[in-house]
């Protein structure tokens, strides 16, 4: 028996969700979205059925609908309200990046979803991306000894076009800056890689050339792990001329990795003292090429997730590590805010705490 699914948010990252949908045989019932116009261009551009149920009020279509699985692809600082409904309504869950924009959101996500037996599934398919899976393994295998350092490095381009497309983009309320949208992927890879437990982090953002939005277009941050490795990150929207590169470095006692291309979906160096496997065959056979920076993970997510529905299980990627990436960037801009080192876990914190940072 296939899945009742619908999808909430008809916008830029829908169709990668409705393609992983039909891909996973989910039986697709509804479309919701405030815009009607959107709800037609993803039934034209995906050739789905005219006669689909078309909802603009979502509790409506969960009431009507009662779909077993909801994806949530609006605007950023619109996920933590529609999951904590979707999760009254019994709707298990895949949530766009990021998971919400205030730790209080996630956390009532978390606790709301295990009080009802919800799964939910933070939206961080690149987890899924063949390099990403052969880097996890060599991790798990312990392969890298001691592990001392990790880079996420997001070297991409947004121009003012992108943000009028959709004027929620680049405000603290309903978006947050580049760590917050474009790289909050890759600080999510670096936090799993590195051992995902925090001590400290210290970061510093700014924006520098795009004064049409209200948050950062540069973000950089030095962060401990608590088994005593330490992360750089840096995120940015301003390379000339176009998106340069999303790279994912990770450096052990015995091993070294790269991982590169447009959404870290090639291994560029792969080098282990335990000399298990050929550093060119590693490179040759786990290099993906996608069309966007969007990768190719969203089959197997949606293929994990209803085997997770099916088998009563945690999905591979949860709550708590859309969670984990969330806190990661809040801290960042917490630190940058103050300028001093902030302290994890942090419990309280969401993106409108820093409303006013760069107005000239």
């Amino acid at each position: 028996m296939s899945l009742k699914y619908a999808i909430i948010g008809c916008g830029r990252i829908s169709p990668n969700h409705i393609a992983a949908a039909l891909e996973n045989n989910l039986e697709i019932i509804a479309l919701c979205d405030i815009d009607e116009s959107k709800m037609d261009t993803m039934i034209q551009n995906v050739k789905l059925p005219a006669d689909i149920k078309r909802y603009t009020d979502y509790n409506e279509m969960l009431n009507n609908e009662k779909p077993e699985l909801v994806a949530i692809c609006t605007e950023s600082g619109k996920h933590g309200k529609i999951a904590l409904d979707c999760i009254d309504a019994g709707a298990n869950l895949i949530i766009e990046k990021p998971i919400a924009l205030s730790l209080e959101e996630a956390d009532m996500i978390i606790k709301n979803a295990n009080k009802k037996n919800i799964k939910v599934s933070a939206c961080h398919q690149n987890r899924f991306n063949k390099s990403v899976q052969k880097i996890r393994e060599a991790i798990e295998a312990n392969r890298f000894g001691r592990l001392m350092h990790g880079t996420a490095h997001i070297r991409w381009n947004r121009g003012e076009d992108y943000y009028t497309q959709a004027p929620w983009r680049g405000t603290w309320e309903q978006d947050g800056g580049v760590l917050m949208n474009q790289c909050i992927h890759n600080i999510d890879l670096l936090r799993w890689m590195m051992g995902d437990e925090i001590i400290e982090v210290v970061g510093m953002t700014d924006n520098l050339i795009h004064g049409f939005i209200a948050v950062e277009d540069l973000g950089m941050a030095l962060v401990k792990f608590s088994n005593g490795s330490y992360g750089i990150i840096e995120g940015t929207t301003n390379i000339y001329p176009r998106n340069l590169e999303e790279t994912l470095y990770i450096f052990g006692e015995k091993g070294t990795v790269k991982a590169g291309g447009k959404s870290v979906n090639l291994i560029e160096e792969w080098q282990f003292s335990d000399n298990l496997d050929d550093s060119e065959e590693i490179k040759k056979k786990y290099h993906e090429n996608p069309p966007t920076v969007y990768g190719f993970g969203h089959n197997p997510l949606y293929a994990d997730v209803i085997d997770a529905i099916k088998n009563d299980r945690e999905p591979y990627v949860t709550a708590i590590d859309g969670r984990n990436a969330l806190e990661l960037v809040l801290a960042i801009y917490k630190s940058a805010a103050e300028g001093k080192i902030v302290k994890l876990p942090l419990v309280k914190c969401s993106t409108i705490d820093f409303k006013g940072r760069f107005e000239r």
